[in-house]
């Protein structure tokens, strides 16, 4: 697969931080339950966010070779004032200057620690990227308001998502994702509204050895076909797989076993 450009990344980061200060400035209701995630309210969510962003640019900036304790970065979780909208948005918009300018200046090939092996900047602007997109979604489902991703970052979070749970099988961390090591199952994405240009079609194979995958459409044990961004919402747990416009065809058990053992996001 081919990855986004660096600076198509910091465009996506900084966009996506002025759509989620849009949901907090929408009137919506700071102390709702996440649906999506119901230990977090939609307050707590959005500061685990920008908390996160925060985080990355500290280590970005200080081009750190270990990780740095989350406890040492300033602000790190949001405005003192609880329950202020205004608050949480001068936060969030500070955040995005931050991070976003850190990443441009550092580029794609600065040396930065990371927790996956990835050692370098490039990896922040890319996990950043998809972060604050699937949190985004997780806001705007709370406060009810439209959701849309542009096609090559959804297709680019769902590769993400499919190297992150290889890393995690190969790492040996999460027991969940030893599950995952069985035979002759396989799962085939399909969007069905993906743009000229974009191959939004996935196979995963379920393998002893380990999740093995690839674009492209080939038969598969079970699939999930539809719009694009429905099927990474789904893939990633934040719709039903009974949603509008979604549809599994074949052994739907097998695409449920997987969604139960990939909660280690």
């Amino acid at each position: 697969m081919t990855l986004l450009a660096h600076d198509r990344y910091c465009d996506e980061i900084a966009l996506q931080i002025d759509q989620l200060r849009a949901v907090v400035t929408s009137g919506a209701d700071l102390s709702a339950t996440v649906p999506t995630c119901p230990d977090w309210s939609l307050e707590r969510l959005v500061r685990h966010t920008g908390g996160a962003l925060r985080w990355v640019d500290a280590l970005v900036r200080a081009r750190a070779q270990e990780e740095i304790p989350r406890q040492d970065v300033p602000l790190i979780g949001g405005p003192v004032a609880e329950g202020d909208p205004a608050a949480l948005d001068a936060w969030l918009a500070e955040t995005g200057r931050l991070v976003v300018g850190a990443l441009r200046e550092a580029g794609p090939d600065t040396k930065v620690w990371s927790w996956a092996g990835v050692l370098d900047s490039g990896f922040w602007a890319r996990r950043m990227t998809h972060e604050i997109t699937v949190h985004r979604a997780d806001a705007a489902l709370t406060a009810g308001l439209p959701y849309e991703v542009a096609p090559d970052v959804a297709a680019d979070a769902l590769d993400e998502w499919l190297q992150l749970v290889e890393w995690v099988q190969q790492s040996g961390k999460r027991p969940a994702a030893e599950r995952l090591r069985v035979t002759d199952r396989s799962i085939h994405l399909h969007a069905t509204d993906a743009p000229a240009g974009i191959d939004a079609e996935w196979l995963i194979e379920l393998t002893e050895r380990g999740i093995v995958w690839r674009r492209g459409h080939e038969k598969a044990t079970v699939a999930l076909r539809g719009p694009l961004t429905s099927v990474l919402l789904a893939f990633y747990r934040r719709l039903p797989l009974e949603s509008p416009g979604l549809e599994v065809l074949g052994e739907r058990e097998v695409l449920e076993f997987w969604l139960e053992n990939t909660t280690f996001g």
